[in-house]
């Protein structure tokens, strides 16, 4: 049960932080790498055409469903196409902290609603 996590102000709370936070900073080493030794795309970051590159075909459901989603910022990168590594950079980490910031909001509104739902009938208010 979610019940259990604290959300209050405790050294645990403040550890799960930095941690996320160390985990944003380091992100973009999956473009950082790939750029020092000159491995092409990040792993797994690969296009259609880097597939077709790779395999020397492109596997049928990957055409039919590639199109499915448009991220709303394509390749994490707010600079464009062409932009430099330290934009590609500060984009990587921005969008990390907007994930972390989505999903512990997420689970932070299933957490309340469990503890309003399963709270006994006098106690039924959210603090």
């Amino acid at each position: 049960m979610l019940t259990s996590f604290h959300f209050g102000g405790g050294s645990n709370s403040w550890r799960l932080v930095i941690f996320l936070l160390v985990l944003a900073i380091l992100s973009p080493l999956g473009i950082i790498l790939p750029e020092v030794f000159k491995a092409g795309d990040a792993w797994g970051e690969w296009g259609l055409e880097t597939i077709q590159e790779m395999l020397g075909f492109v596997p049928e459901g990957m055409k039919r469903l590639a199109d499915l989603w448009k991220a709303p910022v394509p390749d994490y990168n707010l600079g464009g196409g062409g932009s430099p590594l330290v934009v590609q950079v500060l984009s990587y980490i921005l969008s990390a902290l907007i994930g972390i910031g989505l999903v512990g909001g997420v689970i932070f509104i299933v957490v309340r609603l469990q503890q309003l739902l399963l709270a006994p009938p006098k106690n039924r208010r959210l603090k």
